[in-house]
């Protein structure tokens, strides 16, 4: 059975790391950011805790698989990150901020039921990609649409 310290440390810690991605979508003025973030992760955690709880008890009565209830976060993940989805004339946005959120859900999961080193490896790479990849889009993507744009004549293809 999990202490009262471990309970909190657990929640304590999926905060602050989903807290770190949300900031970052903050920053990039998104629809889901800081406490979107940690309210998902935040959840997260408390299911898997809950999961890991009700095996506790339950182990010696009847047969329980504690990722049960792990799986379905992960589903109605899927909902939530569709509603930041958005279809316009340039394409497709939200998808990055939709990626984030099933990204803290599974960081809250991990931190539920103990794992935390790979909570923090993951917040991390997280971070890494959001922060920096950005950046390395925008190099690699803006030099080519800059190239087709003057094949096409300027940037309308006029």
């Amino acid at each position: 059975m999990l202490t009262d310290n471990q309970i909190a440390l657990r929640l304590v810690i999926t905060a602050i790391l989903s807290g770190l991605i949300g900031l970052e979508r903050q920053f990039h003025k998104r629809t889901a950011g800081l406490r979107t973030h940690i309210l998902v992760s935040l959840g997260s955690c408390l299911i898997m805790l809950t999961s890991l709880y009700v095996f506790d008890i339950y182990k010696e009565i009847t047969k329980l698989d504690p990722a049960r209830m792990a799986a379905g976060v992960i589903t109605g993940i899927g909902f939530l990150g569709a509603g930041t989805i958005i279809r316009e004339k340039e394409g497709v946005k939200g998808l990055t901020t939709a990626a984030s959120l099933w990204v803290v859900a599974g960081i809250g999961l991990a931190c539920g039921c103990g794992f935390l080193n790979a909570a923090i490896y993951t917040t991390i790479l997280t971070l890494i990609i959001l922060f920096f990849f950005r950046h390395i889009e925008t190099l690699v993507f803006n030099e080519d649409r800059e190239n087709s744009d003057k094949k096409q004549g300027g940037k309308d293809g006029l």
